[in-house]
Protein backbone atom coordinates (compact mmCIF):
# COMPACT_ATOMS: atom_id res chain seq x y z
CA UNK A 1 0.00 0.00 0.00
CA UNK A 2 1.13 3.00 -0.95
CA UNK A 3 1.81 6.31 1.79
CA UNK A 4 -0.98 8.65 2.44
CA UNK A 5 -0.09 12.38 1.98
CA UNK A 6 -1.45 14.40 5.04
CA UNK A 7 -1.12 18.35 5.18
CA UNK A 8 1.90 19.75 6.62
CA UNK A 9 2.48 23.83 5.59
CA UNK A 10 5.10 25.34 5.18
CA UNK A 11 8.85 24.35 5.95
CA UNK A 12 9.92 22.64 9.22
CA UNK A 13 12.79 22.78 11.41
CA UNK A 14 15.36 19.83 10.58
CA UNK A 15 15.62 19.74 14.20
CA UNK A 16 11.80 19.10 14.98
CA UNK A 17 11.26 15.94 13.88
CA UNK A 18 7.70 14.61 15.08
CA UNK A 19 6.36 14.20 11.48
CA UNK A 20 9.14 11.57 10.96
CA UNK A 21 8.59 9.51 14.16
CA UNK A 22 4.50 9.52 12.98
CA UNK A 23 4.94 9.21 9.47
CA UNK A 24 6.80 5.44 10.56
CA UNK A 25 3.84 4.53 13.01
CA UNK A 26 0.92 5.54 11.05
CA UNK A 27 2.50 3.21 8.29
CA UNK A 28 3.43 0.12 10.47
CA UNK A 29 -0.22 0.39 11.88
CA UNK A 30 -1.89 0.65 8.69
CA UNK A 31 0.04 -2.66 6.98
CA UNK A 32 -0.44 -5.05 9.46
CA UNK A 33 -3.92 -3.77 9.95
CA UNK A 34 -5.08 -4.34 6.44
CA UNK A 35 -2.73 -6.95 5.91
CA UNK A 36 -5.55 -10.03 5.01
CA UNK A 37 -7.19 -7.84 2.60
CA UNK A 38 -3.86 -6.89 1.00
CA UNK A 39 -3.19 -11.27 0.75
CA UNK A 40 -6.62 -11.82 -0.73
CA UNK A 41 -6.25 -8.69 -3.22
CA UNK A 42 -2.68 -10.20 -4.26
CA UNK A 43 -4.50 -13.55 -4.57
CA UNK A 44 -7.43 -12.53 -7.06
CA UNK A 45 -4.60 -10.71 -8.82
CA UNK A 46 -1.98 -13.34 -8.86
CA UNK A 47 -1.72 -15.58 -12.37
CA UNK A 48 -3.17 -19.11 -11.27
CA UNK A 49 -6.44 -17.91 -9.43
CA UNK A 50 -7.38 -17.28 -5.99
CA UNK A 51 -7.71 -20.84 -4.43
CA UNK A 52 -4.23 -22.10 -6.12
CA UNK A 53 -2.33 -19.11 -4.41
CA UNK A 54 -3.74 -20.09 -0.93
CA UNK A 55 -7.41 -18.78 -0.85
CA UNK A 56 -8.34 -17.96 2.46
CA UNK A 57 -5.57 -20.25 3.97
CA UNK A 58 -2.34 -18.47 5.49
CA UNK A 59 -3.80 -14.99 5.16
CA UNK A 60 -0.77 -13.57 7.09
CA UNK A 61 1.61 -15.29 4.83
CA UNK A 62 4.38 -12.49 4.07
CA UNK A 63 3.53 -9.94 7.09
CA UNK A 64 7.19 -10.27 8.45
CA UNK A 65 8.15 -8.54 5.24
CA UNK A 66 5.45 -5.98 5.37
CA UNK A 67 6.48 -5.71 9.14
CA UNK A 68 10.26 -4.90 8.13
CA UNK A 69 9.85 -2.58 5.64
CA UNK A 70 7.08 -0.90 6.77
CA UNK A 71 8.34 1.89 8.91
CA UNK A 72 11.61 2.96 6.77
CA UNK A 73 9.86 2.97 3.94
CA UNK A 74 7.04 5.37 5.18
CA UNK A 75 9.89 7.63 6.98
CA UNK A 76 11.81 7.86 3.77
CA UNK A 77 8.87 9.08 2.34
CA UNK A 78 8.28 11.73 4.87
CA UNK A 79 11.91 12.70 4.87
CA UNK A 80 12.16 13.06 0.99
CA UNK A 81 8.59 15.15 1.77
CA UNK A 82 8.80 17.25 3.83
CA UNK A 83 12.97 18.09 2.62
CA UNK A 84 11.38 18.69 -1.38
CA UNK A 85 8.33 20.78 -0.04
CA UNK A 86 10.65 22.45 2.10
CA UNK A 87 12.96 23.37 -0.72
CA UNK A 88 10.22 24.57 -3.40
CA UNK A 89 8.28 26.62 -0.70
CA UNK A 90 10.79 29.10 -0.58
CA UNK A 91 10.58 29.50 -3.75
CA UNK A 92 7.24 29.00 -4.85
CA UNK A 93 4.05 31.43 -3.75
CA UNK A 94 1.24 30.45 -1.63
CA UNK A 95 -1.35 29.59 -4.59
CA UNK A 96 1.60 27.16 -6.08
CA UNK A 97 0.65 24.93 -2.59
CA UNK A 98 -1.20 22.14 -4.74
CA UNK A 99 2.13 21.79 -6.97
CA UNK A 100 4.55 22.24 -4.72
CA UNK A 101 2.88 19.44 -2.74
CA UNK A 102 2.44 17.29 -5.81
CA UNK A 103 5.91 17.60 -7.02
CA UNK A 104 7.24 16.79 -3.48
CA UNK A 105 5.02 14.22 -2.87
CA UNK A 106 6.23 12.41 -6.35
CA UNK A 107 10.29 13.23 -5.10
CA UNK A 108 9.16 11.06 -2.13
CA UNK A 109 7.40 7.85 -3.98
CA UNK A 110 10.60 7.54 -6.03
CA UNK A 111 12.69 7.65 -2.86
CA UNK A 112 10.16 5.19 -0.59
CA UNK A 113 9.95 2.81 -3.53
CA UNK A 114 13.44 1.61 -2.85
CA UNK A 115 12.87 0.25 0.32
CA UNK A 116 8.71 -0.35 -0.57
CA UNK A 117 9.74 -2.56 -3.82
CA UNK A 118 12.18 -5.06 -2.77
CA UNK A 119 9.44 -5.46 0.43
CA UNK A 120 7.00 -5.89 -1.87
CA UNK A 121 8.41 -8.29 -3.90
CA UNK A 122 8.91 -10.83 -0.91
CA UNK A 123 5.81 -10.27 0.57
CA UNK A 124 4.04 -10.60 -2.91
CA UNK A 125 5.39 -13.79 -3.48
CA UNK A 126 5.07 -15.22 -0.01
CA UNK A 127 1.14 -14.36 -0.13
CA UNK A 128 1.01 -16.58 -3.20
CA UNK A 129 3.00 -19.31 -1.56
CA UNK A 130 1.80 -19.67 2.38
CA UNK A 131 3.92 -23.05 2.62
CA UNK A 132 7.28 -21.13 1.94
CA UNK A 133 8.55 -18.84 4.93
CA UNK A 134 9.16 -15.37 4.22
CA UNK A 135 12.72 -16.16 4.24
CA UNK A 136 12.97 -18.98 1.88
CA UNK A 137 11.15 -16.55 -1.01
CA UNK A 138 13.59 -14.15 -0.21
CA UNK A 139 16.33 -16.80 0.17
CA UNK A 140 15.34 -18.34 -3.67
CA UNK A 141 14.67 -14.41 -4.75
CA UNK A 142 18.59 -13.62 -4.17
CA UNK A 143 19.67 -17.10 -5.29
CA UNK A 144 18.04 -17.23 -9.22
CA UNK A 145 17.77 -13.62 -9.69
CA UNK A 146 20.35 -11.92 -7.73
CA UNK A 147 19.24 -8.13 -6.30
CA UNK A 148 17.92 -6.92 -9.30
CA UNK A 149 15.25 -9.41 -8.40
CA UNK A 150 13.97 -7.61 -5.82
CA UNK A 151 13.55 -4.45 -7.46
CA UNK A 152 11.08 -6.44 -10.20
CA UNK A 153 8.36 -3.79 -10.71
CA UNK A 154 10.05 -0.44 -9.48
CA UNK A 155 8.48 1.54 -12.28
CA UNK A 156 5.36 0.23 -11.94
CA UNK A 157 4.89 0.23 -8.60
CA UNK A 158 6.26 4.13 -8.94
CA UNK A 159 3.76 4.86 -11.75
CA UNK A 160 0.99 2.85 -9.70
CA UNK A 161 1.15 5.91 -7.01
CA UNK A 162 -1.52 8.77 -7.45
CA UNK A 163 -0.89 11.81 -5.55
CA UNK A 164 -4.14 12.56 -3.30
CA UNK A 165 -4.50 16.73 -3.09
CA UNK A 166 -7.70 16.44 -1.56
CA UNK A 167 -6.27 17.35 1.79
CA UNK A 168 -4.12 19.74 0.59
CA UNK A 169 -6.93 21.85 -1.09
CA UNK A 170 -9.10 21.81 1.60
CA UNK A 171 -6.17 23.08 3.56
CA UNK A 172 -6.14 25.57 1.33
CA UNK A 173 -9.34 26.46 1.12
CA UNK A 174 -9.98 26.96 4.52
CA UNK A 175 -6.67 28.96 5.16
CA UNK A 176 -5.33 26.82 8.23
CA UNK A 177 -4.28 23.31 8.47
CA UNK A 178 -6.87 20.06 8.44
CA UNK A 179 -8.07 18.72 11.90
CA UNK A 180 -7.43 15.02 12.17
CA UNK A 181 -10.67 13.91 11.66
CA UNK A 182 -10.93 16.21 8.26
CA UNK A 183 -7.37 14.71 7.48
CA UNK A 184 -8.77 11.00 7.60
CA UNK A 185 -12.34 11.79 5.96
CA UNK A 186 -10.36 13.29 2.61
CA UNK A 187 -7.80 10.56 2.75
CA UNK A 188 -10.53 8.28 2.68
CA UNK A 189 -12.41 9.40 0.08
CA UNK A 190 -8.94 9.96 -2.03
CA UNK A 191 -7.56 6.65 -1.41
CA UNK A 192 -10.78 5.03 -2.03
CA UNK A 193 -10.98 6.46 -5.61
CA UNK A 194 -7.15 6.44 -6.62
CA UNK A 195 -7.32 2.71 -5.71
CA UNK A 196 -10.29 2.10 -8.44
CA UNK A 197 -8.90 4.05 -11.09
CA UNK A 198 -5.50 2.67 -10.09
CA UNK A 199 -6.14 -1.18 -10.08
CA UNK A 200 -4.89 -2.40 -14.02
CA UNK A 201 -1.47 -0.65 -12.92
CA UNK A 202 -1.31 -2.55 -9.59
CA UNK A 203 -2.70 -5.97 -11.27
CA UNK A 204 0.59 -5.15 -13.68
CA UNK A 205 2.48 -4.68 -11.10
CA UNK A 206 1.05 -8.17 -9.18
CA UNK A 207 2.07 -10.03 -12.62
CA UNK A 208 5.34 -8.52 -13.06
CA UNK A 209 6.58 -9.06 -9.61
CA UNK A 210 5.47 -12.62 -9.55
CA UNK A 211 6.11 -13.77 -12.92
CA UNK A 212 8.74 -16.33 -13.26
CA UNK A 213 12.28 -15.17 -14.40
CA UNK A 214 12.94 -14.92 -18.12
CA UNK A 215 9.22 -15.21 -18.78
CA UNK A 216 8.01 -12.18 -20.71
CA UNK A 217 6.38 -9.87 -17.62
CA UNK A 218 9.23 -10.55 -15.55
CA UNK A 219 10.80 -8.25 -18.30
CA UNK A 220 9.10 -5.09 -16.42
CA UNK A 221 6.89 -3.80 -19.23
CA UNK A 222 3.97 -2.60 -17.78
CA UNK A 223 2.22 -2.17 -21.27
CA UNK A 224 2.81 -5.50 -22.20
CA UNK A 225 1.76 -6.93 -18.91
CA UNK A 226 -1.62 -5.11 -19.49
CA UNK A 227 -2.06 -6.58 -22.89
CA UNK A 228 -1.20 -10.05 -21.29
CA UNK A 229 -4.20 -9.77 -18.71
CA UNK A 230 -6.29 -7.94 -21.29
CA UNK A 231 -5.96 -10.58 -23.80
CA UNK A 232 -6.53 -13.50 -21.59
CA UNK A 233 -9.09 -12.03 -19.19
CA UNK A 234 -9.91 -8.97 -20.63
CA UNK A 235 -11.88 -6.46 -18.20
CA UNK A 236 -12.89 -8.18 -15.01
CA UNK A 237 -8.69 -9.19 -15.58
CA UNK A 238 -7.52 -5.59 -15.10
CA UNK A 239 -9.86 -4.98 -12.36
CA UNK A 240 -8.95 -8.30 -10.29
CA UNK A 241 -9.06 -7.30 -6.68
CA UNK A 242 -10.72 -3.81 -6.99
CA UNK A 243 -12.94 -4.41 -3.99
CA UNK A 244 -10.84 -5.15 -1.19
CA UNK A 245 -7.60 -2.88 -2.68
CA UNK A 246 -10.30 -0.04 -2.69
CA UNK A 247 -11.88 -1.16 0.61
CA UNK A 248 -8.23 -1.32 2.27
CA UNK A 249 -6.69 1.92 0.74
CA UNK A 250 -9.98 3.59 2.10
CA UNK A 251 -9.34 2.73 5.72
CA UNK A 252 -6.08 2.83 5.11
CA UNK A 253 -6.34 6.90 4.29
CA UNK A 254 -8.44 7.14 7.42
CA UNK A 255 -6.01 5.48 9.54
CA UNK A 256 -3.19 6.39 8.24
CA UNK A 257 -3.93 10.47 7.97
CA UNK A 258 -5.33 10.43 11.41
CA UNK A 259 -3.09 8.12 12.83
CA UNK A 260 -0.39 10.52 11.68
CA UNK A 261 -2.01 13.77 12.76
CA UNK A 262 -2.27 12.25 16.30
CA UNK A 263 0.91 11.31 16.52
CA UNK A 264 2.35 14.34 15.77
CA UNK A 265 0.20 16.61 17.60
CA UNK A 266 1.42 14.38 20.58
CA UNK A 267 5.07 14.52 19.75
CA UNK A 268 5.24 18.16 19.19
Amino acid sequence: MGIHIPPTPGCRRWDDRPWFAAGGIAGVCVDLILFPLDTIKTRLQSPQGFKKAGGFHGIYAGVPSAAVGSFPNAAAFFVTYEYVKCLLHTVSPPYMSPVTHMAAASFGEVVACLIRVPSEVVKQRAQVSPSSSTFQVLSNTLYQEGIQGLYRGYKSTVLREVKHLFSDLWSWKQGHVVDSWQSATCGAFAGGFAAAVTTPLDVAKTRIMLAKAGSSNASGNVLSALHSVWRSQGLPGLFAGVVPRMTAISLGGFIFLGTYDKTRRLLL
